[in-house]
């Protein structure tokens, strides 16, 4: 076995407990409050946090830690290997009693990705990828579709920002659909689901790492909406923006969004 291997199979143990956490959690009654900035935290994100950092650090006590609900450690940066992880992607649909959030977890080496696992816990679905080792759902191997029109193709993206007047060429007309965590976005792009998704707007590190992996090891592209790859565990653990597609859609994607100045 791998060490990438070792840590994907640490990290998918720990998201499965974590996500059965949040569900127990969540029967039992949360608290929810606002951050700074407006964005909805509940209980369970802390205990799942707590639940997380403990199994993680106590497996691998030499890694650093990074995750939207605890005080960033700047000695993350010093870190050969580092734990990238949101306790629940999509607290909104987690609160509404949607299925669709996750507990995505990506170990990252040298500012890479080498292991992920995204899991989402009402849907029994378990996506995970190694560096080198392809990407899976459930053990099974998933793929990135072969569109490659723009039109009909099936987009994860907002309605709104599809149809802004912003665009210098009009999009054609395309299926949009929304799913609240970004990171099973990801891994429905992955999977072949979906054709692409998009998002014009920085993302944080804990919502796009473990996708990152699980979407390229499946053959998908993912840069920002400029074409430029990313690099993770750096001082700002932000994005610019999102493309995430198949392979053929890639560039006639990018032919609209490159106008678009980078925000981060």
């Amino acid at each position: 076995m791998t060490s990438y291997e070792a840590d994907l199979d640490l990290i998918r143990s720990a998201a499965l407990a974590a996500g059965a956490l949040a569900l127990s959690e969540r029967e039992r009654g949360v608290k929810t409050w606002s951050k700074d900035g407006g964005s909805p935290v509940t209980s369970a994100d802390i205990a799942v946090d707590e639940l997380l950092k403990t199994r993680l650090l106590s497996a691998r006590p030499d890694y650093g830690w990074l995750s939207e609900e605890t005080v960033d450690d700047p000695a993350r940066l010093s870190c050969e290997r580092i734990f990238i992880v949101d306790p629940i992607d999509g607290t909104v649909a987690f609160m509404k009693n949607k299925p669709w959030w996750c507990v995505p977890i990506a170990v990252i080496e040298n500012g890479r990705p080498v292991a992920a696992v995204i899991h989402a816990p009402q849907l029994n679905e378990t996506f995970e990828a190694t560096l080198g080792g392809g990407a899976r759902l459930n053990g099974q191997p998933i793929s990135a579709s072969d569109t490659d029109a723009l039109e009909d193709a099936s987009m994860l993206a907002d309605a709104m920002l599809m149809q802004s007047p912003r665009w210098a060429e009009p999009w054609p007309p395309m299926r949009l659909e929304k799913r609240n965590a970004i990171a099973y976005r990801m891994a429905l792009v992955a999977a072949g689901a979906f054709d692409a998704a998009i998002a014009i707007s920085p993302k944080w590190d804990w919502d796009i790492a473990a996708g990152d992996l699980i979407a390229h090891e499946a053959g998908a592209r993912v840069t920002d909406h400029q074409g430029n790859g990313w690099t993770f565990n750096r001082p700002d653990p932000r994005q610019a923006s999102l493309v995430c597609s198949a392979p053929a859609l890639h560039p006639l994607i990018l032919e609209r969004t490159r106008p678009i100045p980078l925000t981060a």
